[in-house]
């Protein structure tokens, strides 16, 4: 017992001394830790009030759209889309599309491109691949939309159902 309680005393002396001879160093490793942390908060604090920001720019010109004013509500999504935010661009290229804001086929291509180097998983892309076909398909550009159809059925995409059909279809045509 006796053995016990002087290996307790000793260890107590050995972190007493540790920490008598290394306190700047423990010091400034906690404040290094407590900054790193603080900056993590800020940065997640950022991209929150950044996301949050687009969101409302989204609302906003879907309610320019809605009250006719297509020019405004166009700016906005275009905003939106270069701002590379990996939800609302996606949904403001959709909307410049399906609504026919841009009547420039260049820059809707050029939109594409945008979204399209967004940091994405794997279906996501895809999916903008896709539409970018089905777009292309549209404004007769078959050639450019086939390389594109072609390419993502080599890469096992889970649209080769709706792919091998829509090249079919055009073969028939």
């Amino acid at each position: 017992m006796e053995q016990n309680l002087e290996d307790k005393v000793e260890f107590r002396e050995k972190v007493k001394y540790f920490f008598n001879k290394n306190k700047k160093k423990i010091i400034l490793f906690l404040i290094i830790v407590f900054s790193f942390l603080c900056a993590l908060f800020f940065i997640d604090y950022n991209k929150k009030k950044a996301n949050n920001l687009i969101s409302e720019k989204y609302i906003k010109a879907g309610l320019l759209l809605a009250s006719d004013q297509k020019e405004e509500s166009k700016e906005i999504f275009k905003e939106i889309i270069f701002s590379k935010n990996k939800f609302y661009s996606v949904l403001a290229l959709n909307t410049i599309i399906e609504k026919d804001l841009e009547k420039n086929q260049t820059k809707v291509i050029e939109y594409f491109d945008i979204v399209e180097n967004i940091n994405k998983s794997k279906e996501q892309n895809d999916l903008i691949l896709f539409k970018k076909a089905l777009y292309l398909l549209k404004i007769s550009k078959e050639n450019e939309a086939k390389k594109i159809l072609e390419m993502l059925l080599n890469s096992n995409t889970g649209f080769e159902i709706l792919i091998r059909d829509l090249l079919e279809n055009k073969k028939t045509k």
